[in-house]
């Protein structure tokens, strides 16, 4: 019964885990798609006219012009276009990845313009519709909103490192609290693991591992997204309020 029931909360896990590229508000286009071999006709301007019309918001290449919430990087879905050979049509390949460099999308698309430009934009055109339109179901919080529990004048950097600093050892597998809830911490697997409430089958808060170490984007059980982090043996999750604020709780081993 319980191999079961952790079988059902990692199916559950991946389910909630499971976003699309319409839940991101931000894209991030390289300025050349290098498999085109330095020609790749334009397809750059293409596909960032044709998600601005999605309702996305497409960012610059100079990442020093982009806005605080973008900064956090699983906040943007990294967008490229691969080249196809192909000897009697156009083929490309249309794919979006998130900030663990998964695949979240990944649209084929074909022309029997021989042309190149216009036949790798029509190309284009069809791997688009795969794509639909930016409905973000919210953003992790920025380095800002990381300070409730770390000193103002930290960068992300600092954040780190201060989670580094003060990291005894990663929290075993087993049983945790705050002292007004008591979880059970269960290894999906290398990337994600779930705290569970004691005989409930969802999760109180999933954690996915972020391009920072012993740093983790978290999904609550009401579906509201934060930062969680390891201090001291403890899991610590950063809960948001309803004034925008971040209340720091510590799961503390039992």
């Amino acid at each position: 019964m319980k191999k079961l029931s952790i079988f059902m909360l990692a199916i559950c896990s991946t389910a909630i885990f499971g976003q699309k590229v319409s839940d991101f508000k931000y894209v991030s286009i390289p300025e050349n798609f290098i498999t085109f071999k330095g020609e790749s006709y334009g397809l750059e301007a293409v596909l960032a006219k044709a998600l601005k019309n999605k309702k996305y918001v497409v960012l610059p290449t100079n990442r020093s012009q982009w806005p605080e919430e973008a900064l956090e990087l699983c906040n943007v879905v990294n967008a490229d276009v691969l080249s196809v050979k192909s000897l009697l049509t156009n083929k490309l390949v249309l794919e979006f990845r998130d900030c663990s460099n998964k695949v979240i999308l990944e649209s084929k698309g074909n022309s029997y313009i021989k042309e190149y430009e216009p036949g790798l934009a029509d190309a284009l055109k069809m791997a688009l519709g795969n794509v639909g339109v930016s409905n973000p179901v919210g953003t992790l919080p920025t380095t800002g909103a990381q300070q409730t529990s770390i000193p103002a004048a930290t960068s992300t950097n600092t954040v780190q490192n201060s989670v580094m600093e003060k990291t005894s050892a990663a929290p075993t597998a087993g049983n945790y609290s705050n002292g007004k809830v008591a979880v059970q911490k269960i290894e999906i697997d290398a990337n994600q693991f779930i705290l569970a409430k004691s005989g409930s089958s969802v999760p109180f808060a999933i954690f996915k591992t972020t391009s920072k170490k012993d740093v983790f984007i978290v999904k609550l059980a009401d579906n509201n997204m934060t930062i969680g982090y390891f201090e001291n043996g403890n899991i610590v999750i950063d809960i948001p309020q309803a004034d925008g604020k971040y209340n720091k709780e510590i799961f503390s081993v039992k």
